[in-house]
């Protein structure tokens, strides 16, 4: 709680009624002085009272392509005896505010309020806590109180329509006929890694799990099957956000194709999901809060040439100058071979189709066109 402007200055002149009253001996200063203090006094008491109202808020979608409409949606109930004043309350998004003007309440009386969430740029924004403030009638004295629990709201980066990269076949049983698209990999083992929600029970690896203390799983290798591994080059900041669209495009039509999916940047992310219905979520939450880390690195990561990752296809998203030589001998480990320039012009890899152009719907354009 505090005094406003016009408190501190009603405040300041109580104290010189008061002093001039009592210095000429005038019983109307001394009056006026007393009223101005009573006033900022009656100010303090009446906002220092914590509202009697239960919020909740919502945020729907908690996921949304940039650019797309996301709400609030804010429920506040009186949940005393009396009736409620009317408040002002203010949720935080990011560093900016949104302000609701809440109108007075009947007891056990509840109002609803809808608002929109900026979503112009890129990231995970935090959505909250709501802040109450009240005022009196006179402007004397202000209280903010912090409210209800904070949500997050997430802003993946734009995505364009784009046909999912062809690496590998669907899986057919024994009999020929396709395989379910809730089947697994095949017995060959690849490697035992740490469970992530969505993994087959039936896969888990108890020896490991016992050994480490954390769910294990056998994750199986399937020459065969679709997969995408995808290299977006973190080391430029200028046309990132395009390189992000291209990245989040390609990754989301492969994952929602059933493909596996795996992202790898120079700074060393590499992340690798499996088929299935969150697949492209968590690689749309990984690009969310992706950022350009300008480093003297090379583009090409040790681990693309690791023996697991092989197979496939590989797309590499380049904002910068790239090595052409060390994307060259990437191309025997993967059969099907794609590089988006944004960055480098007349970029030449061999065994590679290069598309380059200045915008993320330029090149997936392009890339309709050459795969259709």
């Amino acid at each position: 709680m505090r005094l406003t402007r016009r408190g501190v200055a009603v405040l300041v002149l109580a104290v010189v009624l008061l002093g001039a009253g009592i210095l000429v001996g005038h019983s109307m200063l001394r009056a006026l002085g007393g009223i101005c203090v009573g006033a900022v006094l009656v100010a303090v008491v009446l906002v220092g009272r914590r509202p009697r109202v239960a919020v909740s808020r919502e945020v729907y979608p908690d996921r949304v392509e940039r650019g797309r409409p996301a709400l609030a949606r804010l429920l506040v109930r009186n949940e005393g005896t009396r009736r409620q004043a009317g408040f002002t309350a203010g949720d935080r998004v990011g560093s900016g505010v949104r302000s609701v003007g809440v109108r007075a309440l009947a007891p056990g009386a509840q109002a609803r309020y809808h608002y929109e969430l900026p979503t112009e740029r890129r990231g995970r924004f935090e959505v909250g806590p709501l802040v109450l403030e009240r005022s009196d009638p006179l402007g004397l004295a202000r209280n903010r109180l912090a409210d209800g629990d904070p949500v997050m709201l997430w802003v993946h980066p734009r995505r364009h329509p784009v046909r999912a990269v062809s690496g590998g076949q669907p899986r057919h049983h024994h009999e020929g006929r396709a395989a379910d698209d809730a089947l697994h990999g095949s017995l060959d083992l690849r490697e035992v890694r740490e469970y992530v929600p969505g993994d087959e029970v039936r896969h888990l690896h108890w020896k490991a799990t016992a050994r480490t203390g954390r769910l294990m799983v056998r994750e199986f290798a399937d020459p065969d099957q679709p997969r995408l591994t995808l290299l977006l080059d973190t080391r430029q900041e200028r046309g990132f956000e395009e390189a992000v669209e291209v990245a989040a495009s390609m990754l989301n039509a492969a994952a929602l194709s059933g493909h596996r999916c795996r992202l790898v940047t120079p700074a060393g992310l590499d992340l690798s999901t499996p088929d299935g219905p969150h697949a492209a979520r968590r690689l749309l939450d990984e690009l969310c809060v992706a950022a350009p880390e300008p480093a003297q690195v090379p583009l090409v990561p040790p681990a693309l040439s690791l023996a697991r990752s092989r197979g496939g296809a590989l797309v590499v998203v380049a904002t910068g100058e790239s090595d052409a030589g060390a994307l060259t001998r990437l191309k025997p480990f993967y059969p099907v071979f794609t590089v988006f320039s944004l960055g480098e012009k007349g970029m030449v890899v061999p065994g590679a189709r290069v598309l380059e152009g200045p915008s993320a719907s330029g090149l997936l354009q392009r890339w309709n066109g050459v795969v259709a």
